[in-house]
């Protein structure tokens, strides 16, 4: 199940628009972590037309609720160069196949107004997904967010958003990740930075590669056995 979680949004309209844009296209599932506006003011109701049912059930949370999701998806208007791990990104095509009849906890997530999401923020996704743009990157939130659930819709259409192939899960994850370090740690290295580049590496390949449930027991049985 996919969720779209707007980080610490301070425009109660770009909630608005954001929410129709999800009953668009066929997305329920709102979560607003630390909001800094109402998001049940006039002008997000206004905004969202006939998604108000999409704002009133939406989740106000903090941002410790990320925990619960299998799969945390970023979005950036920042590109990062070859070595800027955190920062290589999919487009909204690519991140779309990924998604394509996955079941699982998925939350898409969406930056400040002014600022998007913090570098630390970067690093707990899974990976990222950036919009193609001309010379100025930065889309209005409720723009970049209908480009992205066009996409998904697209592949998948309404009644296909994961449909029937569960993924990891988070801790199916994090035990995979726990036996790529601790074999890491077992290897030579020149410098401890090297080492902890290769792990950062390996997080980030693990998350783009939206393993499914059983793909995850494979890996895990042949990290295994090394």
């Amino acid at each position: 199940m996919i969720y779209v979680v707007l980080i610490e949004p301070k425009t109660s309209g770009n909630i608005g628009a954001v929410a129709r844009a999800m009953m668009n296209f066929g997305l329920k599932n709102l979560v607003i972590v630390n909001p800094k506006c109402d998001h049940l003011s006039m002008e997000a109701i206004k905004r969202a037309k006939h998604a108000k049912p999409i704002l009133k059930k939406s989740k106000i949370v903090e941002k410790s609720h990320l925990r619960k999701f299998d799969y945390i998806i970023g979005t950036t208007s920042k590109l990062g160069r070859d070595y800027n791990i955190p920062r290589s990104p999919l487009v909204p095509e690519e991140l779309a196949e990924k998604l394509k009849s996955k079941k699982g906890k998925i939350a898409i997530l969406f930056g400040r107004e002014d600022s998007g999401l913090t570098n630390k923020e970067i690093l707990g996704c899974d990976f990222v997904v950036n919009i193609p743009s001309s010379k100025y990157s930065a889309l209005n939130i409720s723009h970049a967010a209908s480009i992205i659930f066009y996409e998904l819709f697209k592949k998948q259409g309404e009644k296909q958003l994961a449909k029937n192939i569960p993924i990891a899960t988070k801790k199916e994850k994090k035990i995979i990740l726990r036996l790529l370090n601790k074999k890491l740690e077992q290897m030579p290295f020149e410098t401890a930075q090297k080492r902890e580049t290769q792990k950062r590496l390996w997080k980030r390949i693990l998350g783009k590669s939206m393993l499914t449930k059983r793909e995850a027991f494979a890996l895990l049985g042949f990290l295994r056995k090394l």
